[in-house]
């Protein structure tokens, strides 16, 4: 498809983090000064995980209060609906934004308002996906999701996990996703993006219904296998995960095992500001270096659709524009 062709087909963003997604525009107009791009945005030389998590410190002092928070959920949708996505799924740490003038509950409360306001305006369809984070203690991750599950089915769609995979692995937090279940809390999880396939056995086990990045998976034929009868989503980024060094060459990147392997493979942008991308730039970017038919574009909607924690009349819906 042309770049034209691409911005304009109807599309379904997954994992898309909140901070990391902010536009230049916002940020500085929270922050009342300029902003180099560069500020936001890593460069191509960009070498670890680490060096790619300094670009959140800016955005992340934007969001620090109510106003910011709705603010923030209306600028991703509209930089969202520009390129014609019909659904996104929208995640944030809301215990980043607490403060002692804003509970979690206000801060969930705050984004939703944005990004309600968002959808009556550019007509995009959300759902929140709430974080807990691994640095965080256990205590106030359980504290976060039962405030977020009152949420769920009224903006709130699910829960994740995320933050230095590396420094505290799945296992910690088998007792949480436990928990989680009980709820009846809905979750994707972030698991073998620093390399541990193991984090993404723990996660299937901890009861994921979708893996975040996954990438660690690679090479290991009967984990894809199992993952692909379980119909688990995945959720990839490709330009994110060569950034971060995920993976050490675009040769070296797992989409075509993946959907050989009949995985449930999404496309998504994880940080569209820090990653300076699209959802447009990154079908873009998988049709010329893999190879990615037009046929195999529609199929990853289809696999983005059926693995959203959607309703079944957002996801009917989503059915009927894609015309599948």
């Amino acid at each position: 498809m042309t770049p034209e062709e691409l911005r304009k087909m109807p599309k379904i963003e997954l994992h898309c983090h909140l901070d990391g997604s902010l536009s230049r525009e916002f940020i500085e107009s929270r922050l009342g000064r300029t902003v180099q791009q560069e500020e936001l945005s890593v460069s191509e030389d960009c070498t670890s995980l680490a060096q790619y998590l300094e670009k959140f410190s800016l955005p992340g002092q934007c969001i620090m209060d109510e106003k910011g928070l709705e603010e923030a959920g209306y600028d991703v949708l509209c930089a969202m609906s520009q390129e014609n996505v019909r659904y996104a799924e929208i995640r944030f740490a809301p215990l980043l934004s607490e403060t002692s003038d804003m509970s979690c509950r206000s801060v969930i409360e705050a984004l939703l308002k944005g990004l309600e306001r968002g959808r009556r305006d550019f007509g995009t369809e959300f759902g929140v996906i709430t974080c807990a984070m691994r640095h965080h203690s256990q205590e106030d991750n359980s504290r976060m999701l039962k405030t977020a599950r009152e949420y769920l089915g009224y903006g709130v769609c699910a829960a994740d996990l995320a933050g230095a995979e590396a420094a505290y692995p799945m296992s910690q937090f088998m007792e949480l996703f436990q928990n989680a279940r009980r709820l009846e809390m809905p979750f994707t999880l972030h698991a073998g993006e620093c390399g541990s396939v193991q984090n993404v056995i723990d996660s299937v086990k901890a009861g994921a219904a979708r893996i975040g990045h996954g990438i660690a998976m690679r090479g290991h034929d009967s984990l894809q296998k199992e993952l692909a009868e379980r119909k688990t989503g995945i959720e990839l980024c490709p330009i994110s995960n060569l950034q971060t060094k995920a993976v050490r060459s675009t040769s070296e990147y797992p989409l075509r095992e993946f959907l050989d392997a009949g995985l449930k493979v999404s496309i998504n942008t994880d940080n569209r500001t820090v990653s300076n991308t699209s959802l447009t730039k990154e079908l873009q970017f998988i049709q010329k270096t893999y190879g990615i038919r037009d046929e195999e574009l529609w199929l990853l909607m289809k696999n983005a659709v059926d693995t959203a924690f959607a309703g079944e009349d957002i996801k009917e819906k989503l059915y009927s524009e894609l015309k599948l």
